[in-house]
């Protein structure tokens, strides 16, 4: 069974996603979709993403590729290269019953996997912050825009953002 490989990503106007290993920004909107979107499905994540978060999201069942041989974390599967990572991420989403596989990060990940992906899922933030973790281009070529949210800005959100969605043409 091949699952589709689904990028979730935050991605500011300047493609920066983040800097000094973390999120340069906070938006608990996007939180609760990014909570929305990757419930009950396996997430593949780089060893300094899961870091970031410092813990396995409860709900889904987290895979963090690394070269680091020695990596193991509490509630986690380790994977070692991408080919290890999907079919990892493809035994789990079957046990699960999930119908995608969930790319979440960070910047090497998104650049090795953009490749495979056939959906996106993309907030842009409205903001275009310094940062050392950039989102690859998005090629108008391989990818069709499907949809565009703008949703309300809630008072506790730092920018304004919006939901769009890439099929892979």
């Amino acid at each position: 069974m091949n699952l589709p490989l689904v990028i979730v990503a935050a991605v500011a106007r300047n493609n920066v996603i983040g800097g000094g290993n973390r999120l340069l920004w906070h938006l608990p909107g996007d939180l609760k979709r990014f909570r929305a979107l990757t419930w009950g499905k396996p997430l593949i994540m780089g060893r300094k993403t899961f870091a970031s978060i410092g813990r396995a999201l409860p709900g889904r069942a987290t895979i963090v590729l690394t070269r680091d041989k020695e990596f193991a974390a509490a509630d986690v599967h380790v994977a070692h290269a991408i080919a290890q990572a999907r079919v990892l991420a493809a035994a789990l989403a079957q046990t699960m019953a999930a119908s995608e596989i969930i790319v979440a990060g960070g910047a090497e990940i998104y650049a090795a996997m953009l490749g495979q992906a056939s959906r996106l899922h993309i907030t842009r933030v409205d903001v275009s912050p310094e940062g050392d973790a950039v989102f690859p281009c998005i090629d108008p070529l391989a990818w069709r825009e499907t949809a565009r949210i703008i949703p309300e800005r809630a008072s506790d959100d730092e920018a304004a953002y919006q939901y769009i969605t890439y099929e892979r043409q």
